[in-house]
């Protein structure tokens, strides 16, 4: 298992706590130096706000945790492609290095805002995919 797996299987772990709670699941963690010092799963029903997306939640997290606001030199991991919002709040964060699983086609920052990010972020795309989409891709189906 790489790295970037080991992380993602993290991130997954917090979208199944999102499941739980019969929220959209997915997950996200944030890592500095191999520990990771964030993390987060949808809490928008629960919470009852639309900003309440797993990503929000481990940059907030992490940049309690680190007791400043900029993340650059941080790897988020998020089970789908971050939405325009948290792209946005990623780039404002300078996260130096982005890891997601799943694109998001119809919702994903791609479609809407391709350059949100910090314009030296990394950004790798795929890792665990097949696992983070099935579970969007279930929740979804069960939901209609």
């Amino acid at each position: 298992m790489s790295i970037d797996e080991r992380y993602m299987t993290m991130a997954l772990e917090e979208a199944r706590m999102a499941l739980a709670k019969d929220e959209i699941p997915i997950g996200a963690v944030v890592v500095a130096n191999g520990v990771v010092i964030g993390r987060g799963h949808n809490l928008t029903e629960t919470l009852h706000d639309v900003t309440a997306h797993a990503e929000m939640q481990a940059i907030t997290a992490a940049e309690e945790y680190l007791g400043g606001k900029y993340l650059d030199k941080c790897t988020l991991y998020v089970t789908v492609e971050p939405c325009v919002m948290c792209a946005g709040a990623i780039g404002w964060s300078q996260l130096g290095r982005i890891v997601y699983g799943a694109s998001d086609p119809k919702r994903g920052y791609q479609m809407y805002a391709p350059r949100a990010f910090h314009p030296k972020a990394q950004v790798v795309s795929g890792i665990l995919e097949e696992e983070c989409s099935k579970l969007m891709k279930d929740f979804f189906k069960s939901k209609r």
